[in-house]
């Protein structure tokens, strides 16, 4: 039992790294200061996010508070913070549409199981099995979903909803165009430009901060002005409460509360039935939540990295996100995964370990406590507009462009399809083709460079041979796409050709394909009395095709260590056949 264990991941690597490094009061300062400026990046965030995925934003701010502290303790990264992230938006949107937050609650852990299980399996390497210009493609297409997602309250738009599907939801914006509000507008286009013009000013207050707080005071100094005769959504006016036998408008001013009442209900508000059917429909989304979360988490925690110059423990970090998408629900969180925005912010704020990210759940959680009331009046259009920033930056509107200029053909289509189905379908079903296509693309490619020819010149191993041996090489893989390719120019040798060599010293890797191709040459060259010797392959290659049955035939099959040894068997053969004639 202690072998096994001992074979079982690690978790909390990031923590115990950052304290087997050193760790003092030098140390702990620069994770307050650094939790403290994290934590007044998390609240607006927190909050828009929630409300973009379909939820009160109360649930943003405790995913970051329960997810983003349990998640840094227990994960293998020493910089990566977590919580709600934009990239989530268009699979959680259309789970709260069909199930409600109980639905979107339970999906998350259960991908938090899968992402436990993972870790678990040792599959912390999953990043390196999704091309770029998957990810370029899905994360571009999901940020054009959230900016068309906040237009309504960007422009003010009376609107009863929308649904999860992108050109019906187009479509309704478009025929409320004529309902807009240039206060909100107005608002909106106000926050934009603060947020965009701060960080030129180079006060060290984060831009959402400042924006978002500029927004509301501008809301209320306009409410003064007009006397209360102006319609301006804010949070407040937008969502309300009850809880412990008190209600209020926008936040709630508590704690996250363990299993809270109403925790789990569906769309229409019911209790959420938990039966067999409910989870079977929500196990594409979670196994979706799951892949999109372990890919997010993974290239945070290689960016910190480079960063820092320092190493994650990949498995360590899926484990830590998956128990944080699995407790935090209980508390009324939604899914989380490391955020790089935050991450980065969080590295150049002097972040020495985990430690500034529970300083940061901490600075959301006093919030939560002591600010609800002014969260409530945040207004949403200003909420849209870092909605806006967010996605602009999640576009890497600039990669893309370079890419599409100068990536190969096939790298172009893959990205511009990825684009295309996440913002017309889905996320899921944009990397499966994705990553589909690209697998497709590396194996026409790797097909392309496995080739056979016929070598006519002397060589200084086997030196000037006889008319009737012949030598080839094989150069490449020989694997399905490639085998028949390879071998179709053996099956056609000279007449006067008795014995074969093939020189497969650059034969990597031979499957299932190569060994059948190869046991229908040695057929044929049976049926045509020529010898096959097989020089150079590697003793792995050389126990498949024994174990397939193709071992040595004298005069017929011989494998070689080296054309030498090749030369000596070939000639031995050819003495024994001018023997036989005589």
């Amino acid at each position: 039992m202690a072998r096994r264990a001992r074979r079982l991941p690690a978790i909390a690597t990031g923590l115990r790294s950052a304290f087997e490094q050193g760790y003092g009061l030098g140390e702990l300062r620069h994770d307050l200061m650094a939790g403290l400026t994290l934590g007044t990046v998390a609240v607006p965030l927190s909050m828009a996010l929630a409300i973009a995925t379909g939820v009160p934003p109360q649930h943003g701010l405790y995913t970051a508070i329960v997810a983003g502290a349990l998640i840094a303790l227990t994960g293998g990264s020493r910089f990566n913070v977590s919580g709600p992230t934009a990239a989530f938006v268009v699979i959680l949107f259309p789970i709260v549409q069909q199930h409600g937050l109980g639905g979107l609650l339970i999906a998350t852990m259960m991908a938090g199981l899968i992402l436990v299980a993972l870790g678990l399996a040792r599959l912390g390497r999953l990043i390196e099995f999704v091309p770029y210009p998957v990810i370029l493609g899905f994360t571009a297409g999901i940020a054009v979903v959230i900016a068309t997602l906040q237009l309504p309250d960007f422009l003010g738009l009376s609107l009863e909803g929308l649904d999860e599907h992108f050109l019906a939801n187009l479509g309704r914006i478009v025929g409320a165009l004529g309902s807009w509000n240039p206060w909100e507008l107005a608002i909106g286009l106000f926050t934009l430009l603060v947020m965009l013009l701060w960080p030129r000013l180079g006060i060290r207050v984060p831009a959402p901060l400042a924006g978002l707080v500029a927004a509301t005071l501008l809301t209320r100094a306009i409410g003064a002005w007009l006397g209360g005769d102006i319609d301006i959504a804010t949070i407040a006016s937008r969502f309300s409460w009850e809880a412990d036998g008190q209600s209020g408008a926008g936040i709630p001013p508590i704690a996250p509360t363990l299993l809270a009442s109403g925790l789990f209900s569906n769309a229409d508000g019911e209790p959420l039935s938990l039966d067999f059917e409910l989870f079977h429909e929500l196990l594409g989304p979670a196994v979706a939540i799951a892949m999109l979360g372990a890919i997010e988490s993974l290239l945070c925690a290689v960016v910190a990295d480079g960063l820092t110059r320092s190493r994650h423990d990949p498995n360590a970090e899926l484990i830590g996100q998956g128990l944080g998408n699995i407790v935090a629900p209980l508390f009324g969180g939604i899914t989380a995964t490391a955020a790089l925005a935050r991450t980065a912010t969080n590295i150049r704020s002097g972040a020495r370990s985990p430690l500034a990210a529970v300083v940061h759940a901490l600075v959301v959680l006093l919030a939560v406590v002591a600010l609800a009331e002014v969260l409530g009046g945040v207004p949403m259009s200003a909420l849209a507009a870092l909605l806006f920033i967010v996605a602009w930056n999640m576009s890497e509107a600039r990669h893309m462009v370079h890419t599409l200029r100068t990536a190969p053909p096939g790298d172009v289509l893959i990205l511009v399809l990825c684009f295309v189905l996440t913002v017309l379908f889905d996320m899921v079903l944009a990397v499966a083709v994705g990553i589909g296509l690209a697998a497709a693309l590396f194996v026409h490619r790797m097909a392309g460079l496995t080739q056979s020819r016929r070598i006519e010149a002397p060589t200084e191993a086997l030196g000037d041979l006889p008319e009737d041996i012949a030598l080839y090489d094989i150069d490449g893989p020989l694997f399905f796409a490639a085998a028949d390719k390879a071998l179709i120019t053996l099956h056609r040798v000279d007449p006067g050709v008795r014995t074969l060599l093939l020189d497969m010293r650059d034969v990597p890797s031979l499957d299932a394909t190569a060994i059948e191709a190869l046991r229908r040459l040695i057929d044929e060259m049976h049926h045509r009395e020529i010898g096959l010797v097989l020089i150079g392959l590697p003793a792995r290659l050389l126990i498949k095709l024994k174990r397939a049955g193709l071992r040595k035939r004298p005069g017929l099959l011989h494998y070689s260590r080296d054309p030498r040894q090749a030369r000596r068997v070939a000639w031995r053969w050819r003495e024994a056949r001018v023997g036989a004639d005589h």
